[in-house]
């Protein structure tokens, strides 16, 4: 999560990396990270299951991404 972006979501070669807009709504920044995994980046299809990498390993979102459900049943 970052400030200043200039999209909801751009990938970071140098950290192999995707750099996310703070505050951009949840839904909008899923599909932007799918779009540059799956179009960009050429990762395999999971399109309504878990981001995945083009390497195949599963993608780690930020805290503040995840549902608020998920983050109050854990807490």
């Amino acid at each position: 999560m970052t400030d200043g972006l200039e999209s909801i979501a751009v990938w970071d070669p140098d950290e192999v990396s995707i750099r996310v807009a703070r505050g951009a709504p949840t839904r909008d920044v899923l599909r932007e990270v799918a779009d540059i995994l799956l179009i960009d980046l050429g990762a395999p299809g999971s399109r309504g299951g878990p981001l995945r990498c083009f390497c195949g390993m599963r993608v780690e979102l930020p805290h503040e991404l995840l549902p608020r459900v998920l983050t109050a049943e854990a807490g």
